[in-house]
This record gives structure tokens, sequence and C-alpha cells, in this order.
């Protein structure tokens, strides 16, 4: 049985959960409500007095940044745990499957599962705006899901991941909602609270460079910063920040690397790499 194989049983099994089809319906309906709210009032988001698709693509990147994390925890923390949990891995394990293609193939079906579901609501609700607005930024639009299928695929790998490292599916839920909560609501106090402690429990006038780079490990400021990077023209335009943002000057000239958006799009590689080896390893050397 080869990693294709198990994924796409894993994909059959996955997607008749009817809490991942309510999730993605709820995900869709918001999409679209989304979509129109913004296109009828961008003001009273924020956004500029006329309704832009860019103004769009950027208004529903918050609310997907959210959102995927979510549904990454219900579609894939119970999909290697779990089977650990009833025994059922041993019976797969029986077969002629490796580890190595049981753990692939969990990745590549539930990854399947989050982008199918996804890729829908994200597409309706972004062409629901364009027939509201008037017009359509093809790039835009193309640039904003292929990211967001990225985003979804370093959270599925993620959530695999992490289920993974336990037969417990009670201890696999606990480090999801850790993982979530740690990167996803606190990661943002950290570099603070950092700078605070090393400046003697005060807050200087400038941060140090680095402090960038640690608001970037969070995957969905990764994320964020990945589409400011892929769409400047228009981040300039909604007066978005496309540099380091809380990092202090570092002179006249072109910013390096590390203070510039494009490291979120070096964020999520690590996340889609980093996680993947580690899950690997784990479930590898795991007593089944």
């Amino acid at each position: 049985m080869s990693s294709l194989t198990v994924a796409r049983k894993d994909f059959r099994d996955a997607i008749q959960s009817r809490a991942l089809w309510a999730l993605v319906l709820t995900f869709l309906v918001f999409s679209v409500i989304t979509a129109y709210g913004y296109t009828e009032a961008p003001e009273l988001f924020g956004g500029e007095a006329e309704a832009t698709f860019g103004g769009l693509v950027f208004f529903l990147l918050a609310f997907t940044a959210l959102f995927v994390p979510l549904v990454a925890i219900v579609v894939g923390y119970k999909s290697i745990a779990g089977e650990r949990e009833l025994g059922s891995i041993k019976l797969l394990l029986s077969l002629p499957t490796t580890r190595k293609q049981v753990f692939v193939g969990k990745v590549l079906g539930r990854g399947a599962v989050l982008m199918t579901g996804l890729s829908i609501g994200i597409v309706v609700g972004l062409l629901v705006g364009a027939v509201l607005i008037g017009s359509i930024d093809l790039y835009a639009l193309v640039a904003f899901v292929g990211l967001t299928l990225l985003f979804t695929a370093v959270y599925a790998v993620i959530m695999v991941s992490i289920s993974a490292t336990t037969g417990s599916t009670t201890r696999a839920t606990t480090y999801a909602i850790g993982f979530f909560l740690l990167f996803e609501l606190i990661w943002d106090v950290v570099p603070l609270a950092i700078v605070y402690v090393v400046e003697g429990f005060s807050i200087p006038s400038e941060f140090p460079p680095w402090v960038y780079i640690v608001t970037q490990v969070s995957p969905s400021t990764a994320y964020s910063s990945g589409l400011l990077a892929l769409l400047p023209d228009i981040a300039d335009s909604l007066g978005e920040n496309t540099g380091g943002g809380t990092a202090g000057d570092v002179g006249s000239g072109p910013e390096p690397f590390y203070q510039t958006p494009e490291l979120g799009l070096v964020m999520l590689a690590f996340w889609l790499v980093v996680p993947l080896v580690v899950g690997y390893v784990r479930f590898e050397r795991a007593d089944l």
C-alpha cells in the first residue's frame, strides 16, 4: 500500500465528518457575508471609501488566518493518535505498508481535505466580492488563494505531526490547542516580554531588529507577511505595513531581508518542513 493509497483512504474517511463540513459551510457563509459587508461599506471596516478587489483580499486575510488553524485542529488532531488509541494502526501496518507511507499518506489526505473545503469558501467569497465591486484582479486572486493553500498545508502538517507524537487523542487535543493558543493568540506578546526583560524591565524607544524576526514565527503572522510580499503595490495603496514595523531604524538604505515581509514566506517554509521531520521521526520511533 503506497502513501497515495493511504491518502485516498484517509481523504474519504475524513471528508465524511459532519463537524468538518459544518465548519466549511460556516467559513463559506462568513466569507460571502464578509465580502458583501466590505463591498457595501468598506469605510466601516477601516478600508478605503471605495471598495477595491485588493482591499477585499486583505480584508479576508484576517478572517482566514484565524479560521484555518481551527479547522486544521478538527481535521488533524486524531489523524494518527486516534488510530493508535483504537489499535487500528497495527492493522494498517500489518499490510505491506511502512510507517513512512502511513505518515505521508495521512499528511496528504488531511491536507487535501482542508484545501478542498477551504478553497471553495475563499474562491466563492472573492468571486461574490468581485461581482459586487465590478472588477477583479486575477493576480491578487491567484496569489491569495495560492498562499492560503500553502498556509493550509502548513497547518495540516503541524496537526498531523502533533497527532503522530502521541497515542492518546486527549493529549493530541491538548497539544493542538496549546499550539494554537501559544502561536496564534499569545505569541505577539512574547517578543515584547523578551525586550522588556532584556532592557531592564522597561520598554525602549526603538526595538532591536531581532524583534521582527521573532514576531514572524507565528504561522498566521508569516502568512500575513507573505501576502504583503506577494502584493506590495496593493499593500502600499491600502497603507499596510510592508516593513519590519517593530524593529528599530536601520538607516536610509534598503532593509535587510530579515526585516522584510519576504521573511514570512521563509517562516511558512520552516513550518512546512520542520514539523514534518519531527512528526515522522517521533512516529517512526514510537512503540505502537
